[in-house]
């Protein structure tokens, strides 16, 4: 690490580098309703659109560690902030030219820039809590879920003074340029690439039949689900399903990442009360709570209020899953890139798959079967918590990723 890269400036810079995605992500699901509009595409068909973020992100998870290990951790994170900054004006002038492959294309570099940079920011941040001995990764998170909130805030807004899609999303990217740049130069060269001897290969086969792991990636993956199917589908399901104007179902949006947000920041405090296991299964319960009554209730208030619960549910589960992960036994790399791939599944077949089934049988119907997996999940930490060895809480938390 370079000696005038001070930790203080190195983590200010990964805060930032967490809220950029989560800024521009939110702009963006904030005006799918406009968008779907302006591109004239069925559910089906903005379900495709959404499947250039998925196939963006799984390949971006996929092949950054890798990278990582050849080249380090800031070209990784520049490469990714990069690809994310552009993906918003390709997304833009695609729906301003009512291009469905267009914007496809900007979520595929979106979804490769998040996807790829989320893994090297997280080598990052564990580098940063190794040198201070204070848990910093939680946090991270925290900021992600923070950007998310003022993306939302600032959609909703403009939706609501008729800013046009294409300026917004140009205007939320010129912005966050020189936070971007600022960040990127703060880091030091080198972290993540002398790791690359201490690779081990070997028990990365075998963890396919380790049962703690598949538990874990069950719940992940349902969990995931439901954290993805709020970031592609809320705004919507809130138009067609419960007749909100779009600038509300944009303001209900925002509520889920307000939930999202308060969640990860104050979740440590419970995170070194309780286990893992018994944090993951109480989000289940209370996402699968805010879940049930955006499906079942008829009132517009009901459902927009049980929309926080659901934030508040599907906060923890990505991140305390895939901590949980690299704690079940040897190999945790191993570990939490297999539960991690897990989680991305769920990203990737999500959207298409929900968007088909929201054709035929409503959005808001739809959401039954994530209801359903959320349900599942819950179970499985009964016997996830029999099979985990307890540890130490504090150390635990300075393990999460993804």
């Amino acid at each position: 690490m370079s000696g005038s890269t001070g930790v203080a400036a190195r983590r200010t810079a990964l805060f930032l580098l967490f809220l950029i995605p989560g800024l521009l992500l939110s702009s963006w699901v904030t005006r799918t309703p406009d968008v779907r509009d302006l591109l004239g595409a069925s559910t089906t068909e903005m379900g495709l659109v959404l499947f250039g973020l998925s196939v963006g992100s799984m390949l971006g998870v996929l092949g950054s560690g890798a990278l990582v290990l050849r080249f380090g951790a800031r070209p990784v994170i520049t490469a990714g902030i990069c690809a994310v900054l552009v993906s918003m004006a390709v997304v833009g002038l695609g729906a301003h030219l009512h291009q469905s492959v267009l914007v496809a294309i900007g979520l595929f570099l979106c979804g490769f820039g998040v996807g790829g940079g989320e893994v090297a920011m997280n080598v990052e941040g564990a580098d940063v809590e190794k040198i201070t001995g204070r848990v910093v990764l939680p946090t991270l998170h925290g900021f992600y879920s923070l950007g998310t909130v003022i993306g939302a805030a600032a959609g909703t807004l403009l939706t609501v003074v008729g800013l046009p899609v294409l300026w917004h999303l140009i205007v939320v990217s010129v912005v966050s340029v020189p936070m971007a740049f600022w960040s990127v130069r703060t880091l030091p060269y080198g972290v993540g690439r002398s790791t690359a001897t201490k690779s081990t290969d070997g028990p990365a086969p075998r963890l396919w039949r380790d049962s703690r792991l598949l538990l874990i990636g069950a719940i992940v993956l349902a969990l995931a689900l439901a954290e993805g199917s709020a970031n592609d589908w809320l705004p919507l399901i809130m138009v067609d399903g419960h007749g909100l104007a779009p600038a509300l179902s944009s303001g209900v949006y925002l509520g889920f990442n307000i939930a999202m947000a308060t969640a990860r920041f104050v979740g440590g405090w419970f995170l070194a009360r309780f286990s893992r296991p018994v944090m993951l299964g109480a989000s289940a319960v209370v996402g699968g709570i805010g879940l049930a009554l955006v499906v079942v209730a008829d009132n517009a208030i009901v459902a927009g209020l049980a929309v926080l619960l659901w934030g508040a549910g599907a906060a923890l589960g990505f991140p305390v899953a895939l901590s949980a992960a690299g704690d079940s036994g040897p190999n945790p790399t191993a570990r939490v890139a297999l539960v991690a791939t897990a989680g991305y599944v769920a990203f990737l077949v999500g959207p298409p798959a929900l968007g088909f089934l929201g054709d035929h049988y409503t959005l808001r119907g739809a959401m039954i079967v994530v209801l359903a997996l959320v349900a599942l999940a819950a179970v499985l930490t009964v016997p996830l918590n029999a099979r985990l060895q307890p540890s130490p809480p504090v150390p635990e938390q300075a393990r999460p990723a993804g």
